[in-house]
């Protein structure tokens, strides 16, 4: 795995096959994570509902919109090297996963009452997490424990021991699968991993749900498990989901490299280059330093626009564009 990460992260790749890729990763993870969860909506409706963020959404389709913006909003945190997996981080996590879904005394704190977990098919009790006082006590230990081995397990292991011992606390009433694989992803770029935003483990473990949950949950009380709990097995299917998609994301980079959908012309480059220098570009800054027509610079604008590399911002003669991962507050 060392060895695929190594490579991943020495390369580089023209910024609208990472951008494309980028995107086409937060569609999968979006889907995947909550479909893992329940949520019924197919890959197609998470596609468009990603690129259109309608206004008003059912519960379903606000759970996609929140699992993307989370992903958003916790790359940005992770190029900037602002994020460490403490508390008051994970909180903010399942804020962002569960903001608009739960009531609002459950939304960003740990649980104050006990919990438990059914099996989705039966309907009935399999386990009961630790009881609510114990649960700040079990995520620090948690917490800890990554700090004391982080130079001394393997990064690819110690996260596979925080997303399963995270779910065994389950310190939240609602969120807490989504936060795991969040948080999981969080640390996985933490310890070198930097390609979080291309890659997308949820897919695998969506693969087969039902296994997934067998691997990672527990049945039972906690208290009667927590001195035997065995966690090889998970973390050989763990391991084997990381390696499985970094290598999917290797042979997809390579594809895309040379895909004459995302060839960029020279005039293209212009585009990007000026916005980079100048923060945004008009049409009129365009025609400055191009004999391109009109019509012909319009679709110059969209075809970045569709490649996921510009955004178009404002209307009629106040338009202009930005980079995507601009924001526009």
């Amino acid at each position: 795995m060392a060895e695929i990460v190594t490579e991943l992260n020495s390369r580089s790749f023209p910024m609208v096959v990472l951008l494309e890729m980028e995107r086409r990763a937060r569609e999968i993870s979006a889907y995947s994570s909550t479909s893992i969860e329940g949520n019924p909506l197919p890959l197609t409706d998470v596609k468009r509902i990603l690129k259109n963020k309608p206004e008003y959404v059912r519960d379903s389709e606000r759970e996609v919109l929140n699992y993307n913006k989370a992903l958003v909003e916790l790359n940005e945190s992770i190029k900037n090297k602002k994020i460490s997996l403490n508390i008051d981080e994970l909180e903010k996590i399942q804020k962002m996963v569960t903001d608009g879904l739960i009531s609002e005394y459950r939304w960003g704190h740990i649980r104050q009452e006990s919990v438990f977990v059914n099996d989705p098919k039966t309907r009935k009790t399999i386990y009961w997490p630790p009881d609510q006082q114990d649960v700040t006590s079990l995520l620090k230990e948690l917490s800890e424990f990554l700090v004391k081995n982080t130079r001394s397990i393997d990064p690819l292991i110690l996260a596979g021991i925080f997303h399963r011992q995270f779910v065994i606390i389950h310190p939240f009433i609602d969120g807490n699968g989504r936060t795991a694989r969040l948080a999981t992803k969080v640390l996985l770029a933490n310890m070198g991993l930097d390609t979080f935003n291309l890659f997308s483990f949820e897919n695998y473990y969506n693969q087969n749900v039902t296994r997934y949950f067998q691997e990672v949950g527990l049945m039972g009380n906690y208290y009667d498990l927590k001195n035997h709990i065995d966690f090889t097995s998970w973390l050989e299917y763990f391991t084997d989901g990381i390696i499985d998609e970094l290598l999917r994301v290797e042979k997809e980079i390579e594809k895309e490299a040379i895909s004459p959908d995302t060839i960029l012309r020279d005039y293209h480059q212009k585009i990007i280059h000026f916005i980079k220098e100048k923060g945004f570009i008009t049409d009129k800054d365009y025609s400055m330093f191009t004999q391109r027509a009109k019509p012909t610079r319009n679709l110059d604008f969209r075809k970045l626009i569709e490649l996921g590399v510009i955004v178009k911002c404002g209307k009629g003669k106040a338009t202009y564009y930005n980079l995507s991962l601009v924001k526009n507050d």
